[in-house]
């Protein structure tokens, strides 16, 4: 569904783009006409980026986090812009299957990986990892949570699925690994299954461990220009938000590892991407998308696989 989304705004743009040029070059008008609103328009990710960045130092406020300085978000805002039009410019409108799951890895494989992306993305969000992750042999299974605009709560059967599907293939609980809105999308998928009657402590095993990239577990400042159901969801301590942190126990929590970066563009102020009784990672200078290519996190996803139960 988004990957058609995606592909039919890019041919919009193009079509517009094409016909712009097409009817200066017949006017006659000067390379500076015909050019300046091409590269105005291909400049809007680049502006969108730039305002969220001034946002996130506007309101982080009394955070606990270090400031971040002028040049730290400016090249946190360089870096994002090209993470950013790789992966809504090919990967998740083209790609989103250029690499297929392999539920049981390499040889034996071992202890299985789910991958879920965060909102306004699918599965092909993931590309960067999923040939890393295959040539160590590791099982790997991602997600593309649909429908794009719904409740946070509707995702939970396909994340169960999921995890289903690399507890039977593996014969080990998997380690999960959430960017942005699939960490709280996680943590509604374990509600989802209390609700419906099942054993806490049974529940939480079936997940070795949860490590969320840039999740705003907190909500996030950003969220207030949302209208869909998920984007109000993630809204500062909202109500749902609310409830769901109240539906946990210590024990869950100690499951988890939260990555959070003070130049994220989407998930501030800082704090929110952390999460009372989890262990923190934060890697300073990365901007949202970002964090995905900083070595020290796909570094702590291989030591959590390979760690004991928590």
């Amino acid at each position: 569904m988004l990957a058609r989304l995606l592909r039919w705004i890019g041919l919009v743009g193009a079509l517009g783009v094409a016909g712009w040029v097409g009817w200066c070059l017949r006017q006659g008008l000067g390379l500076g006409a015909t050019l300046g609103p091409v590269l105005a328009l291909l400049g809007l990710n680049a502006l969108a980026l730039a305002l969220e960045q001034a946002m996130a130092a506007a309101v982080h406020g009394q955070d606990p986090a270090p400031r971040p300085s002028v040049a730290a978000r400016c090249l946190a805002w360089a870096r994002e812009l090209w993470s950013s039009t790789l992966a809504f410019g090919w990967a998740m409108p083209f790609a989103s299957q250029r690499w297929p799951d392999t539920p049981t890895g390499a040889g034996t494989g071992g202890r299985g990986v789910l991958l879920v992306h965060g909102y306004l993305c699918n599965r092909g969000f993931w590309n960067p990892w999923y040939p890393r992750l295959q040539a160590l042999g590791v099982p790997v299974v991602g997600v593309s949570l649909e429908p794009v605009f719904c409740s946070i709560d509707d995702y939970a059967d396909q994340i169960d699925a999921a995890l289903v599907q690399l507890q039977r293939t593996t014969g080990q609980a998997p380690l999960v690994v959430c960017h942005s809105m699939g960490g709280v999308a996680v943590r509604a998928w374990r509600r989802s299954r209390l609700l419906r009657g099942e054993d806490a402590a049974a529940t939480d095993a079936r997940v070795h461990h949860v490590l969320t990239i840039g999740t705003p577990h907190r909500g996030t400042w950003l969220a207030r220009f949302g209208r869909r159901p998920n984007a109000i969801q993630m809204r500062r301590d909202s109500p749902w938000l609310q409830g769901l942190a109240a539906s946990e126990s210590a024990a869950w929590r100690a499951r988890f590892t939260c990555v959070w970066s003070a130049c994220d563009n989407v998930t501030f102020p800082p704090c929110c991407a952390t999460l009372d009784g989890a262990a923190s990672l934060h890697r300073p200078g990365r901007a949202h998308q970002d964090l995905l290519d900083d070595p020290a996190v796909f570094t702590r996803v291989l030591a959590l696989r390979e760690s004991g139960s928590t």
